[in-house]
């Protein structure tokens, strides 16, 4: 039975070349209006970042993706963005952009709990 919470989720890619468009999954945002809800799940596999890319700078994309999950949760300090209301945050996280940081396109859904499905879609599209 379908879920009743429509939420969106978008995958978070790690893009150490733009210019190969090669990526590797390295997250899930994702954003429910009626529980008011954005969370997000990363994780860096630095093996895997460098079997694609031996070239990337790990810890740079660490540091990106820590701005991105303060931006996220709306932490104080984390810039004017992370001020915005959810939904407005996640818009600006997962617009269309080219950098090493990108996001897929926004997916719709139906769910019942939003932090369970966060967690499957980590396990199923990141881990």
């Amino acid at each position: 039975m379908p879920g009743t919470l429509l939420y969106e989720y978008a995958v978070l890619r790690a893009v150490p070349r733009v210019e190969r468009e090669e990526f590797l999954n390295v997250g899930v945002v994702l954003y429910c209006r009626q529980r008011r809800s954005l969370e997000v799940r990363i994780h860096l596999d630095e093996r895997r970042l460098l079997a694609l890319a031996p070239a990337a700078d790990a810890g740079n994309i660490g540091a990106f993706l820590d701005a991105f999950a303060r931006i996220c949760h709306g932490e104080p300090g984390a810039g004017p963005i992370a001020a915005l209301d959810a939904a407005s945050r996640f818009r600006w996280l997962t617009a269309t952009r080219s950098t090493v940081l990108q996001c897929s396109k926004v997916h719709p859904g139906l769910c019942n709990d939003p932090v369970e499905t966060l967690d499957r879609l980590y396990r199923e599209l990141v881990l």
